[in-house]
């Protein structure tokens, strides 16, 4: 499979990245079980730093798409055609919207939820 990046594209190298293997995977054209190339190698080949390979991989791993085996590199997950069709973004929204609305209800205003959340988020940060 050959990708192709656009550096002119308003999209993020990461994302066209993630996106192209996603789509390699739904049509088929990487396995289950595949190698794919070292992130440093993959870098080189697209002429793209390498932290931009290791955020894509690292997405795709988050999802289930691919696999790292530690020094010997990563791979199409066994579960990857399933995986690919699962959309965070999505979900995040899903999952917001839920919270809000229960907030609101509660009669918290959009101001004091989101002081709150700003508040976690801020929490979160710190603690990792």
């Amino acid at each position: 499979m050959e990708i192709d990046i656009d550096i002119e594209s308003p999209i993020p190298l990461f994302n066209q990245l993630v996106e192209q293997i996603k789509r390699g995977v739904t049509k088929g054209q990487l396995l289950p079980g595949a190698p794919l190339p070292s992130i440093r190698q993959l870098a080189n080949d697209l002429a793209v730093n390498s932290k931009t390979v290791a955020k894509a991989y690292k997405l795709l791993e988050r999802d289930g798409v691919i696999e790292s085996k530690g020094y010997r590199g990563s791979f199409i997950h066994q579960s990857a055609k399933q995986n690919c069709h699962f959309d965070i973004n999505q979900w995040l929204i899903d999952k917001l919207t839920d919270a809000v609305s229960l907030l609101k209800k509660s009669g918290a205003t959009n101001s004091e939820i989101r002081n709150a959340f700003n508040h976690v988020i801020n929490t979160q940060q710190e603690q990792n």
